[in-house]
């Protein structure tokens, strides 16, 4: 009992409404630009189709609006549910929504739209929650209430930040336009409306200034998609754009010596590895363990650190973010080439092996490029072959992808969250599993001792670096250059969203 009402006291503190939640009056003004390092797709519309990373959110927090979400200073904070309460038994949550919010077409936001949300959820995790879910039950207009088929401690992890499930789209409308209909133009509660998308070059929102959180401040948001770094760059250095995401190496020492321009540098909750796909395939090199083992003492990590991030980045040897709950800190695989050469040659490779395609975000091929050459120098030669974000990480979840793959997540969540996405077997991007770890993460699912649970998630993490399922490379150090017409970026002020601006009605330009 003493953990339930910790629990209780906890979700009654996160249901305080955040600091600054006061509307404000004042009429929205000017044009803020972004230049994003990948091409924006439609796919990144719809909060059903949230694909386990972080970057559908760079449009969710404008264009919609979730039940609970991470706010500045809350990291579970009431959105559109102004409050939320769990039985004692773990069975029950009820959430209470919040009066007189309205969709950018005028229609209230209600209770049946967000049983719709839910049960038309079919993004990363749906499976998990599908199986979990017993009931979705709405007594009002006003109010929600779900039921869980057995406790299950991340509920509110997986429905409000670690998805899009709790997203929240207006059900009349999808229904009114279809599927395809709605991504074309997408109608959401957030604090901004949807003007026009133009494939390839950019997005534009417009202020919605009935948002309850408050009146933005900034009329027009307009996302440029400029996914090759100089030309980023030099977008920012004469002003066509206000902020430019994901600068590295010398483009990054270049934003931060132009005068006018900001560069801001901060390690954020995004981790990269190689992902061995053809693990589980008895005739691929990868199988044995000792090939694994030799291509993570392939990478110079920090050489790649300091030519690329500045030296920044964390090389905390896992794929799960050091702030995460629940990490447990492995071992760091030493940079070694003598030792992975002869690691190549037990595993009958002694002068290495033609190891294929080497996928990866072609945002990171940067990244790419540099462990490839290191793998190469040890022996294992590869191609990096670069993909437009949504076709790679479309692929990626599709399970087309072989040999190695560059994955990177940035999503919120805890261990569990990445686990079940990467690692346990039916994940998304899970191309095949072990038994052992299968096992401890059902186990981990519907333990309420926290203690017990934290050791059995420290023991899958265990097993996945004894196992070298992955060959981690860093936690990013993101770095992004912000024009001199900016006066909040919104970089930052949510702890733990990577790298890019949020809340967008906190964002504000200069007074002229």
């Amino acid at each position: 009992m003493r953990l339930v009402r910790r629990l209780l006291l906890a979700l009654l503190l996160l249901a305080i409404p955040p600091l600054g939640a006061t509307p404000s009056h004042a009429s929205p003004e000017g044009q803020m630009t972004w230049a994003v390092h990948f091409s924006l797709a439609p796919t990144w519309f719809d909060p059903a189709e949230t694909s386990g990373i972080i970057t559908p959110f760079v449009v969710l927090y404008a264009l919609h609006d979730a039940m609970v979400k991470p706010l500045p200073g809350n990291p579970m904070a009431p959105s559109l549910a102004e409050s939320w309460s769990a039985s004692t038994d773990w069975l029950v949550y009820e959430f209470v929504l919040r009066k007189g919010v309205r969709f950018h077409n005028g229609e209230p936001v209600t209770a049946e739209d967000v049983k719709f949300s839910l049960e038309r959820y079919r993004g990363a995790s749906n499976r998990m929650l599908k199986d979990r879910v017993l009931a979705i039950e709405t007594p009002d207009p006003g109010r929600v209430r779900i039921r869980l088929k057995q406790p299950w401690p991340d509920f509110m992890t997986f429905y409000s930040i670690a998805t899009g499930a709790g997203w929240i789209v207006p059900k009349k409308y999808v229904e009114k336009v279809g599927e395809d209909g709605f991504k074309k133009a997408p109608i959401g509660a957030g604090p901004y409306r949807f003007v026009s998308f133009t494939p390839g070059v950019e997005l534009v929102l417009e202020a919605f200034d009935q948002y309850w959180r408050k009146t933005p401040s900034v009329k027009r948001l307009v996302f440029r998609a400029i996914p090759d770094d100089s030309t980023r760059l030099a977008a920012l250095k004469r002003g066509e754009v206000d902020i430019g995401y994901a600068f590295f190496g010398a483009l990054a020492e270049e934003a931060r010596r132009t005068p006018g321009l900001t560069l801001k540098a901060t390690v954020v909750p995004t981790t990269f590895w190689v992902y061995f796909a053809d693990q589980w395939d008895p005739k691929s090199p990868w199988h044995d363990r000792r090939v694994r083992l030799a291509a993570n003492h392939a990478i110079d990590r920090q050489a790649i650190n300091e030519a690329e991030n500045l030296g920044h980045a964390k090389i905390t040897g896992s794929l799960i973010p050091t702030s995460f709950d629940f990490y447990w800190q492995p071992s760091a695989y030493a940079y070694d080439p003598a030792r992975a050469r002869q690691l190549l040659a037990e595993a009958g490779y002694p002068n290495g092996f033609d190891a294929g395609d080497y996928f990866v975000d072609a945002a990171f091929v940067n990244v790419a490029e540099a462990t490839v050459n290191y793998l190469q120098a040890s022996g294992i030669r590869a191609k990096v072959r670069p993909l437009e974000r949504a076709a790679f990480f479309k692929a990626f979840g599709d399970k087309k992808l072989k040999n190695l793959v560059q994955g990177g997540s940035g999503a919120f969540g805890n261990a569990a969250t990445r686990i079940e996405a990467f690692v346990a077997s039916g994940g998304t991007y899970v191309y095949g599993s072990y038994p052992d770890i299968d096992g401890l993460f059902r186990e981990q699912a519907t333990e309420l001792d926290r203690k017990r649970r934290e050791a059995t998630l420290h023991r899958i993490q265990q097993l996945m670096h004894d196992k070298a399922i992955f060959a981690p490379i860093w936690q990013l150090a993101a770095m992004s250059g912000v024009g001199p017409r900016v006066e909040e970026s919104g970089i930052g002020l949510v702890a733990g969203y990577a790298f890019f601006s949020s809340p967008y009605e906190d964002v504000r330009l200069k007074s002229r």
